[in-house]
């Protein structure tokens, strides 16, 4: 689908979740997301209308396109017929790359992405997920310090690994409070939101090959699937119950 074809969400239109290492994209219609805080930027375009950011102590902020940022309690209102919205983490080159094109920030949020009006359609396969991704927060080169760059993959490959700060710091050579300070500002937010981010996402993953919550829990280290479900409401604004009875297809493109 091209912005040319763009067209309000039908009510059958079935809601999607792409994920790709380190990234997810939302397309469907509105979830009456309740107040959240993630940890990673999004951003978000609202299909055949605009959306409404609300923080607390701080006027609404309302446009056709918001970037978010980690850490920030927010509600999202939809006001179209439904969104587009992915997931960038914070120290990413698609982050970077997004956020300078950002155009207007007021009270920590973005609006008035250069490109909203070439977001404005709902991927329906692999190949316009990625377009859309491309559109949005374009990839160039990035590189991280080597330790940190062995920690993220170490969480990303083992997100289920419980070791403390300490054992990862001295698996790479460095004093803990060394770590935990090269870890924020090489990755842009903490080793402990950092890891929830990469657990949701494998856990994401083995929904996507047609296993359960407790299956998902499991294998990303939730103590259990409530465990899951309320770290996933407090990172999305909804239960991964919630999103999943919507008939939510998780996607791994290829």
């Amino acid at each position: 689908m091209t912005a040319d074809a763009a067209h309000a969400l039908p009510q059958t239109c079935c809601p999607s979740v792409w994920l790709w290492p380190g990234l997810a994209l939302y397309a469907g219609p509105s979830l009456n997301l309740a107040p959240h805080s993630g940890s990673v930027w999004c951003l978000a375009v609202g299909i055949g209308g605009p959306l409404t950011v609300t923080v607390a102590g701080a006027e609404p902020v309302r446009a056709p396109s918001v970037l978010i940022p980690p850490r920030l309690t927010h509600h999202l209102a939809c006001h179209g017929d439904g969104l587009v919205s992915c997931y960038l983490e914070p120290a990413s080159s698609r982050a970077e790359s997004c956020r300078a094109k950002v155009g207007a920030w007021h009270a920590g949020i973005g609006s008035g992405h250069v490109d909203e009006d070439r977001l404005q359609f709902t991927p329906d396969d692999d190949e316009a997920a990625s377009h859309w991704l491309d559109i949005a927060a374009p990839a160039a080169d990035r590189r991280i310090d080597p330790r940190i760059a062995v920690t993220v993959n170490r969480i990303r490959d083992h997100p289920a690994d419980a070791a403390p700060s300490r054992e990862l710091a001295a698996a790479v050579g460095l004093s803990e409070s060394r770590f935990l300070h090269l870890f924020r500002a090489e990755v842009g937010t903490s080793l402990r939101r950092y890891r929830l981010w990469a657990r949701l996402l494998a856990a994401g993953t083995v929904i996507a090959d047609g296993k359960t919550l407790t299956d998902a829990a499991m294998h990303a280290g939730f103590a259990s699937p409530s465990h899951l479900s309320d770290r996933f409401r407090s990172t999305f604004g909804l239960s991964a119950s919630q999103l999943f009875a919507a008939g939510v297809a998780v996607r791994i493109p290829g």
